[in-house]
């Protein structure tokens, strides 16, 4: 430790002496945190709006009318297999067939199913099994929509982490996301779209 730091943790103890001794706060992990006075779903859908997503809650029979990015001018979307025979006439749908990095900047959307949700967080997670694609394919674009199931919907991170765990997924590479890709510089000016999509839309299964 150099000298001048041993001195500054000297002068902070000193002046704490006389203080009582702080108070340890038990914690478990992974103990049951709950959402408050929302439900699950109601939660994560609070959460999702905070980061400036765009998030709506429909039922099963409404899923491809909610997604229906064809009546909205998008020409040119991705998805995989899963996603294109759910809902055939939602998009008009680009196979992944390997795209490049360059090919998938070009396209207008992408959409993707989830595997696990985070109510507290508002954090979606995606394992890139069927319905999800290739990571890429949820990092380059500049439009996300996501369905999320509301059984997929967990209280909070360790939740989320056992159920991965149980499941296996947790070996796969897993992409986190909560919110649309923003990041600020040192004068705290915000810039959507940097490292990933500038728009998220979740659609709320239930």
């Amino acid at each position: 430790m150099s000298e001048a730091r041993a001195e500054i943790l000297g002068r902070i103890r000193g002046a704490l002496v006389d203080r009582p001794a702080a108070r340890e706060v038990p914690w478990t992990y992974g103990r049951p945190v709950g959402t408050g006075d929302l439900d699950l779903v109601d939660r994560f859908v609070e959460r999702v709006a905070d980061y400036r997503a765009t998030v709506e809650r429909v039922g099963e029979a409404c899923v491809g009318d909610a997604i229906a990015l064809t009546s909205r001018g998008f020409e040119r979307v991705v998805a995989d297999a899963a996603v294109r025979t759910c809902w055939p006439d939602s998009a008009r749908w680009m196979a992944d067939d390997m795209l490049t990095t360059y090919d998938l900047d070009r396209v207008d959307a992408v959409v993707t199913t989830a595997t696990v949700a985070v109510a507290n967080t508002g954090t979606i997670i995606l394992d890139h099994g069927a319905g999800q694609g290739r990571r890429a394919l949820s990092l380059v674009p500049d439009v996300h929509v996501c369905v999320v199931r509301a059984d997929q919907i967990v209280d909070d991170i360790p939740k989320a982490v056992a159920q991965l765990m149980d499941s296996g997924l947790h070996t796969r590479p897993l992409t986190w996301i909560s919110g649309p890709s923003a990041t600020s510089d040192i004068e705290l000016d915000r810039v959507e779209g940097v490292h990933g999509p500038r728009t998220l839309h979740v659609i709320v299964v239930g």
